[in-house]
């Protein structure tokens, strides 16, 4: 089992038309803002400061990639260790992603390793499968002929340019929030807050560091600049020029995103969910509207054609989300007239015609395309929130991880203690009771559009920015989402620093609070306005900088020596084209390290794959051995590796472990004391996994060809064919 221990000694080697914009007091940040300076503000001032606010986000985003490379350095003390121990750590489906990199890299020619992913035959058994139509490694595709094509192989390793391009990525994603909250508040001095508490709240908003490979870290720095892409689309006064400009930028943005991680339709779901509200209490035009449409489905059209087109893309939610919501506001033109009763019945039976159109849509395009992909995400959303028990296997797997349980209370308190709670929740508070009165005034009837407000020049005294109505909605949905699933907080943090940084920083907040107090003068606000975040960071750094220092003096080694062990044994002692079979976690890190054949693998997104998974997975169970036998043959296996940790697990609670899990699935009672449902039988078999270990009666199908503490690896007999009959 892998460890990190104290180190011995080494060891060698435009705006929309429907909302009217406050302009904001001048002031050094906002009169040298960059889209002055966009406008024709070429002043030296406007130049200085705003060089000023784009090095201070290129500063800040390096300080974050050397924070987290420092980190994974000192953990794994990286540079000293052996190569196969270098691969051990990237754990479970890192390393399945890292080994197409790896395998791209050693094959003779570029055109040989395409080749041989569109045709592999190595990630699971009897089959040859198309892996950029299954998975998500265009990145390591990229990456791989990036590193062929410049000379650096003679000082650089491939790995160290694979984990650096990841944390480089990590100052994208500072510089991308550090934009947003700058493009919100008009102060560059948000964007410096926004990209001090990313780093700061380095384990609630990240987990790069120990998780390199994970999709989520290569895509959510380009959801980051997406979100600053739509933020400075929807701010006014845009040329014609600079709005085509971000509409590419948010393609881009989008298309990146959606390409390197297979839940993008999830979140994008959500985003078209924004859009659709903002578009009934009409903050946006209906080219806006349109515009953000359809870059969402040209971004997942094109990454369906990259695909070799995916059904899943085709079938997802959004797709049908999408295509129903621009047909029924194409159909029903009159639906933003009348009072505000009227106009809130119409919305309501607006959005249900919406509602059935998408599942009538997404129903007829999984039929069409027989899409059963996704069935376990929803198995697992109907589990989670109590619709109905289930024994479903799939999502079991699924809420009995952490990751996949709720926000832990802890969390809040950590963004509590580097001061980013307190002035999220009093901005959002306030922003969302705005934003309120704002959705009901645009409501009444002013007008049949918004376009119609804006030439009557209505609405002076309640306004609400679009784009900051989309920032609030986005980090108000992605927040309920992470309260929900806990492994969506790292989308919904990161957002939040900017979010919690436009509210120390933005004029909007400030002018209520003092117009509230009274006392509202132009040096009073300017004072406190870069007085308190300017406070702030002084308290952090003072606070929080002794800490990161003896962060990073901390020095540990990586040390697993037992699989270590079974990989340099697996890789000595087996044929090359030996198939393994074993959990989801350890193949990823056999085929990694040994190159050999897997029965399954811990990418989950394939119905096939999920069944195969639970049949291999039975060696845990309470199945005979010829059950055991039949199933391991029936997928080509020749090795089975089975885990102490997972046979005598003692990690998750009792109906949570894996073994309780199958015996569930299985119809059996569950080891230990405790309640059992009344119709789970005692099963008539011991466990596979303890019995195969000393049953001399399990010999005759299995053989066992090494052990250690952690591992023992048993070679599967094949069953000689009976002799012919005498005559």
């Amino acid at each position: 089992m892998t460890a990190l221990r104290q180190r011995k000694g080494s060891r060698g080697k435009e705006p929309p038309l429907g909302t009217d914009f406050h302009p904001q007091p001048p002031n050094c940040c906002t009169e040298r803002h960059p889209e002055k300076t966009l406008r024709g503000d070429w002043s030296w001032g406007a130049i200085i400061w705003t060089s000023v606010g784009w090095s201070v986000s290129v500063g800040l985003g390096l300080l974050c990639c050397i924070y987290v490379a420092t980190l994974h350095e000192n953990d794994l003390w990286f540079s000293n260790i052996k190569e196969v121990e270098r691969e051990i750590s990237f754990r479970t489906e890192c390393g399945l992603y890292y080994s197409y990199y790896k395998q791209m890299l050693q094959a003779p020619s570029a055109q040989e390793g395409l080749s041989e992913l569109i045709h592999d035959n190595l990630t699971e058994s009897k089959r040859t499968i198309n892996l950029l139509q299954r998975m998500n490694i265009y990145q390591e595709v990229f990456l791989s002929l990036l590193y062929r094509a410049l000379p650096i192989q003679s000082y650089l390793e491939p790995v160290y340019f694979y984990i650096y391009t990841v944390f480089s990525l990590q100052a994208v994603y500072v510089i991308a929030l550090y934009l947003t909250a700058w493009l919100l508040s008009g102060s560059w001095l948000a964007g410096a807050l926004a990209g001090v508490w990313y780093i700061l709240n380095r384990v609630d908003t990240t987990r790069v560091e120990f998780t390199i490979s994970l999709r989520e870290n290569w895509s959510l720095p380009f959801l980051a600049l997406q979100v600053t892409a739509i933020t400075c689309y929807l701010r006014p006064q845009l040329t014609a020029l600079q709005q085509k400009l971000m509409v590419w930028l948010m393609y881009v943005t989008t298309f990146c995103f959606c390409l390197t991680w297979q839940f993008n339709q999830f979140i994008l779901l959500v985003q078209a969910l924004i859009v659709y509200m903002l578009d009934c209490v009409d903050f946006l035009t209906t080219t806006q509207v349109t515009t953000l449409y359809l870059v969402q489905v040209s971004s997942l059209l094109s990454v369906w054609l990259l695909q070799f087109c995916n059904s899943m893309i085709l079938g997802s939610l959004v797709v049908s989300f999408i295509v129903a919501a621009l047909f029924t506001k194409h159909c029903q033109t009159g639906l933003k007239t009348g009072s505000l009763l009227v106009r809130l019945g119409k919305l309501i039976l607006h959005s249900a015609l919406v509602l059935l159109l998408t599942v009538t849509i997404n129903y007829l395009a999984k039929k069409a395309l027989q899409l059963r992909s996704d069935e376990h995400i929803f198995k697992f959303i109907k589990s989670k929130f109590g619709f109905g028990l289930t024994r479903d296997f799939d999502a079991s797997l699924y809420l009995c991880e952490e990751a996949f349980g709720l926000l832990p209370l802890d969390t809040l308190e950590r963004l509590a203690g580097t001061l980013l709670l307190y002035p999220y929740v009093l901005t959002l508070l306030l922003l969302g009771g705005l934003l309120a009165l704002a959705a009901l005034r645009n409501l009444r009837p002013r007008g049949a559009s918004a376009e119609e407000r804006k030439g009557a020049g209505e609405g002076q005294a309640m306004t609400f920015r679009p784009d900051l109505a989309y920032n609030l909605l986005h980090t108000l949905f992605f927040g309920l989402l992470a309260f929900s699933t806990m492994r969506m907080k790292y989308i919904w943090t990161g957002h939040m620093c900017a979010v919690a940084a436009y509210g120390v920083c933005g004029t909007e907040l400030w002018t209520l609070v003092l117009n509230t107090l009274r006392c509202n003068s132009k040096v009073l606000f300017r004072l406190v306005r870069y007085a308190v975040p300017l406070a702030m960071m002084g308290c952090l750094y003072y606070k929080f900088w002794p800490k990161i220092m003896e962060e990073i003096s901390e020095l540990r080694e990586f040390y697993d020596p037992d699989t270590v062990e079974l990989m340099t044994w697996i890789s000595t002692k087996t044929p090359k084209r030996a198939v393994f079979a074993g959990s989801m976690q350890l193949l990823a890190g056999i085929k990694l390290c040994t190159g050999r054949v897997l029965t399954n693998h811990p990418h989950y997104e394939d119905n096939d794959l999920r069944e195969r998974t639970k049949q291999v997975y039975q060696v845990y169970a309470r199945r005979s051995p010829e059950e055991v036998y039949n199933i391991l043959r029936a997928v080509g296996a020749d090795y089975v590796v089975l885990e102490n940790s997972i046979c005598y697990e003692r990690r998750h609670k009792r109906g949570c472990r894996l073994r309780d899990l199958l015996d569930q699935a299985n119809g059996h009672i569950m080891d230990g004391p405790g309640e059992n449902e009344p119709d789970l039988v005692q099963a008539s078999h011991p466990r596979f996994c303890e019995a195969v270990k000393d049953t001399p009666a399990y010999s005759a199908l299995f053989t066992r060809t090494f052990q250690n503490k952690t591992f023992h690896v048993y070679r599967i007999k094949k069953k000689r064919k009976k002799s012919a009959q005498s005559l």
